[in-house]
């Protein structure tokens, strides 16, 4: 069981925001898609997720999801977008249960509060959700997706999360906190595919990262392999030195001057 994406192809009119990029990803591990602006991260993960019209052939747990039924889809995995607007005035707790009935554990009444609590918003159920600052509500849509996909493993097959820029709008401890989220679904079976960023958090956090850059694939592999300072220099266009402290050996970034 795992996700394969083949010679992804996407075009805006005569602009090719995709060319030709392919990726596996397996279940236990968060996949990190990291990349400059407009190098095609978000394309990528709607072609993966069925929201993004695309070429090639995506795989999910097997079954090529062009011709899989949208509750089929939602029953297997859940997306966070990068923003999300509702035009009614739903609470909280209403929209996190938006995602249980969209999943697998619609019978578990309990589970919406239980998904709150683990972003750490329970004592907001009752809330406006239009009242919520920009890093409350990405908590709380965090929340929703957790709650479609509750079990990392259902009858023996992998759920997976999308995560689009899952920290943009988090403060440092609940940016640690939500890339915990992530790693505690994968580590418990489900598979995570998170663009990012904090190309620190994704050292960190990620098993393996895709390096996008003008809408190709630059580099697939495991964190010390790809994050360097070659690799990382061609991708974003300026000088980054990549460096690992003791004791962990997990690398981080430092901009130098970028290039002309």
């Amino acid at each position: 069981m795992s996700l394969i994406a083949e010679d992804i192809r996407v075009s805006y009119g005569r602009h090719e925001a995709l060319r030709g990029v392919s990726l596996a990803a397996r279940p236990g591990e968060v996949t990190a898609v990291v990349g400059p602006n407009g190098s095609g991260k978000s394309t990528l993960l709607g072609a993966m997720t069925a929201t993004q019209p695309y070429r090639g052939r995506v795989l999910l747990n097997g079954a090529d999801i062009a011709s899989a039924k949208p509750w089929e889809l939602a029953a297997q995995r859940a997306v966070l977008p990068q923003a999300s607007r509702l035009a009614f005035p739903f609470s909280v707790i209403e929209v996190v249960r938006i995602g249980l009935h969209s999943g697998t554990a619609g019978d578990r009444a309990e589970v919406p509060m239980q998904a709150l609590a683990r972003v750490g918003l329970s004592h907001y159920a009752e809330r406006s959700f239009h009242e919520l600052s920009g890093g409350e509500a990405q908590r709380v849509m965090l929340a929703r997706v957790l709650a479609q996909v509750w079990r990392p493993v259902e009858d023996g097959t992998p759920r997976w999360l999308f995560l689009d820029e899952p920290v943009s709008s988090l403060d440092i401890a609940h940016q640690l906190q939500v890339m915990e989220i992530a790693r505690a679904f994968a580590r418990a079976g489900g598979g995570v595919i998170a663009v990012m960023h904090d190309l620190n958090l994704t050292a960190l956090f990620a098993d393996r990262v895709a390096i996008l850059a003008a809408g190709r694939r630059l580099a697939f592999g495991a964190p010390a392999e790809v994050l360097t300072d070659d690799i990382l220099s061609r991708a974003y266009g300026c000088a980054l030195r990549v460096s690992a402290p003791p004791p962990d050996g997990v690398p981080y970034i430092l901009p130098h001057a970028a290039s002309a």
